[in-house]
């Protein structure tokens, strides 16, 4: 929220450069985005008036007018704006001048004709379009009668005005005020704030008289009206646009901005109906109906949830609720009766509308935080009077009351010993009660205990722990003293999980893969891809965008995201792995439980094409499946690591999918992406895999042992095998790793042939055994009884012929 430094000092006597008290409420209260002055980096603009004016004699639409701008002579300037007219007093911008936008202003023609300068609209100087009143929002501005021809603009715009912008932080919502601000700023330099209150002058017609009321205090604890009668629609005087502008709020009419007025003056949202649009003369305050439909002020229509609350009479709905009025009880140029209200809404139900009808506005952003109970009436008696003083309008006698309770002050108890102990100060008594005084706090002390009385205006404060704040924000942070904490210390160690991770990533990257990190929310169809086990989505109540709505079930459809991306910037050769959290819930359980896990994805080459490899072959399933293997062999799992083909994936290729097993216990998968599914997410060919990183972790490791190596030769022999098409390499290394004998070390497979000159339905396959014993060197004979004991199973148990 944008305050002006100006209307603070209408209430507070203090005279201090705008910067440092900026930063002095940046200590002590809330954080401040910025301070400037609207007029900073704007030079030579000046008042002018326009004294004569003749159409310019290349164009139907330009004027050619001679201004005064306090030079001996005119100025000619050419202007195009259907509004420009002699007699009226306008923003110049002189030549060599500087307006919005940083623009420079030079003397120039236009067809032909001299124009020394230029006469600016209000958004020409800075102003933004969203504040530039309506009567002026397509054409010049008219400077007021008593300005002073030649003088700067600047002051008679307040443009010349300090802007603090405020930001607010959702507890202290009292601060969303001139009013709120005032009374800190107060606090913070032991001042006191001179506010003022209003004094209504009624007619002796009763409002009661005119207006009924149907109020559901579960909705509107607080519900209170005024009417005011015979109101002259016009636009307000200058110093009020000024004030709303300047905080960026757009003037519309006398009426209206008396209600932006009083919400930025006592940050209590107000609205205003034209009366005669309330049809039976009765406010109800209810929940909306099923099919109800609104259109707003801003003429969008809204589908109405049963959980809005809306401001309706007999027939309709003629409001939302705490966040914006309605367009069929619009105050327009022919209302004669005003409605004012006043109330006080559930701030989650406000909350949830303004979120569910994408329709955040001043009023919801205070309802939201909380407003002041206790002001209720005195804002709206506010708003009365000056539609009284601005608008000819009578106030009838009384204020309509829907629903109200008795709004009473908080009182907490806090001791000097408890202040001093969470401090670290060595305050006085007379110091802390001095504090409470400056906040406006009532305070009596007995002993060492203060009883603290905390108006309704400050309704942040409940419980001793934000007396001690207000002592510590009041006092000064930078005034505590800065001490060290005391006990034992400790020494930092990651735990075995953690280290476990962290190798994790450092050997994917060492296989060449490179770290992805992704969003944990996704949409709802992603998160049902790829799933490793049946689970219940977790859908966000409110999401901030239609693309992470749902908490992500996987890691794969984040890469493949990923992996889109770069292809469509022409990226193909591509290598990424994510370690993190995946959401799994049952349908009993409200909360999901979180489980680690890591997933890789490659497409394109792996290695490309250099002077060492004549040609990249393109990433398949088994180089993936080989940095899986080489992974797990590398975290030292205890078990044997098996792959076994599946098709019950249907996000992944049903030829090209394995499940990924330790030991019998399923940890993952591996596999190409399905085709569809690569084209939904236009990309190329991608291979991916994703594991259990939590069952990995719990599962037992192997004890790293010294092993020597063997200085005996060790001996190779090559077997090729004519096998039928379905017999697996998984069956024949099982068959040759069981009648290998002792010293067999290792077993390799070196080729694959089918085609000409092999039988149909059948495969050649060639294998290379390395023996070896560690004690002596191998004999001939007992590396042939070795292999022949192998050629024996092969034949008789998968049928192999020997080549």
């Amino acid at each position: 929220m944008k305050i002006s430094y100006s209307w603070l000092k209408e209430y507070l006597d203090i005279d201090v450069p705008a910067k440092d008290l900026a930063e002095k409420i940046e200590r002590g209260s809330v954080e401040i985005d910025s301070v400037e002055k609207p007029s900073d980096g704007l030079k030579k603009i000046v008042v002018g008036e326009v004294m004569f004016m003749e159409p310019h004699p290349d164009s139907d639409h330009l004027n050619v007018c001679q201004v005064d701008v306090g030079e001996d002579d005119l100025s000619q300037i050419v202007c195009g704006a259907p509004n420009v007219a002699p007699g009226h007093k306008v923003i110049v911008a002189l030549p060599g001048s500087r307006i919005g936008g940083n623009v420079k202003i030079k003397r120039s023609k236009m067809r032909g004709v001299t124009s020394n300068g230029m006469i600016c609209a209000l958004d020409e100087i800075g102003f933004s379009k969203d504040v530039v009143p309506k009567e002026w929002a397509d054409g010049i501005y008219f400077m007021p009668d008593d300005a002073e021809i030649g003088a700067p603009v600047f002051s008679y715009l307040g443009m010349d005005d300090d802007l603090i912008d405020v930001d607010v932080t959702p507890n202290r919502g009292d601060m969303l005020s001139v009013y709120g601000v005032t009374n800190d700023v107060a606090a913070l330099y032991d001042k006191t704030a001179n506010l003022n209150h209003p004094s209504v002058t009624e007619i002796g017609e009763k409002a009661a008289d005119q207006v009924s009321m149907d109020t559901n205090a579960d909705l509107a604890p607080i519900y209170k009206m005024r009417i005011v009668k015979n109101v002259k629609i016009k636009p307000s005087p200058r110093w009020l646009q000024i004030k709303l502008w300047n905080a960026g709020v757009r003037p519309i009419n006398n009426v209206v901005d008396v209600t932006n007025y009083i919400l930025l003056k006592y940050g209590q949202p107000l609205h205003a109906f034209d009366f005669n649009k309330i049809k039976g003369n009765t406010v109800v305050t209810r929940h909306a109906r099923a099919g109800e439909k609104l259109t707003t002020l801003d003429e969008e229509e809204h589908d109405l949830d049963e959980n809005d609350i809306v401001i309706a009479d007999v027939d309709k709905p003629i409001a939302l609720a705490g966040v914006m009025g309605g367009f069929n009880s619009r105050i327009d140029d022919d209302t004669t009766t005003v409605a004012i209200e006043s109330a006080v809404f559930q701030p989650t139900l406000i909350r949830k509308t303004a979120q569910r009808h994408n329709l955040h506005t001043d009023a919801s952003q205070r309802f939201e935080r909380g407003v002041n109970h206790g002001g209720v009436a005195e804002a709206l008696d506010a708003a009365a009077q000056m539609m009284d003083e601005l608008a000819d309008g009578d106030v009838l006698t009384g204020i309509v009351t829907g629903a109200e309770y008795d709004v009473k002050d908080v009182v907490v108890d806090v001791t000097l010993s408890r202040v001093n102990h969470v401090l670290g100060t060595d305050l006085s008594a007379d110091d802390v009660e001095a504090i409470f005084k400056r906040l406006g706090f009532g305070v009596s002390v007995s002993g060492e205990t203060f009883t603290v009385t905390v108006p309704p205006r400050r309704w942040d404060i409940h419980i001793e722990a934000d007396l001690l704040e207000e002592v510590a924000r009041i006092y000064g942070y930078d005034e505590i003293p800065s001490t060290l904490p005391s006990g034992p210390t400790t020494l930092g160690v990651l735990t075995d999980k953690q280290r476990l991770i962290r190798a994790s990533r450092s050997l994917l990257e060492g296989f060449g893969l490179n770290q992805a990190i992704s969003y944990a929310l996704t949409t709802h169809e992603k998160a049902q891809q790829f799933l490793m086990r049946d689970t219940e989505t977790t859908e966000l109540s409110w999401p901030m965008t239609t693309d992470h709505t749902t908490l992500r079930e996987n890691l794969v459809s984040g890469l493949l995201d990923d992996v889109a991306y770069n292809n469509a910037r022409h990226v193909n050769d591509i290598a990424l792995y994510e370690q993190g959290r995946v959401f799994y819930r049952e349908p009993e359980d409200v909360r999901p439980s979180e489980q680690e896990h890591i997933a890789g994805v490659i497409s394109g080459e792996l290695t490309p094409t250099s002077w060492q490899h004549s040609k990249a072959q393109k990433v398949d399933f088994y180089q993936l499946k080989g940095i899986v293997e080489q992974f797990l062999a590398n975290l030292d799992v205890e078990g044997d690591v098996t792959f076994e083909a599946t098709d019950k994936y249907p996000d992944l290729h049903p030829g090209r999918t394995a499940d990924i097993s330790i030991h019998g216990h399923y940890v993952g998968f591996i596999g190409q992406v399905h085709p569809t599914v690569e084209a939904a997410y236009k990309i190329k060919e991608s291979y991916v895999f994703e594991l259990n990183l939590d069952a990995l972790i719990a599962m037992p490791k192997k004890a790293n042992q010294y092993d020597p190596i063997s200085k005996y030769p060790a001996v190779s022999r090559d077997i090729a095998l004519l096998v039928d098409r379905s017999v697996t390499n998984d069956e024949i290394l099982a068959k040759i790793n069981k009648r290998g004998g002792a010293y067999l070390k290792s077993v390799h497979l070196f080729d694959i042939y089918a085609g000409k000159n092999v039988p149909a339905g059948k495969q050649s396959m060639a294998y290379t055994l390395t023996y070896q014993n560690p004690n002596e060197t191998l004999t001939d004979d007992e590396v042939s009884q070795a292999f022949a004991k192998v050629e024996k199973i092969l034949t008789e148990d998968l049928n192999a012929e020997i080549r």
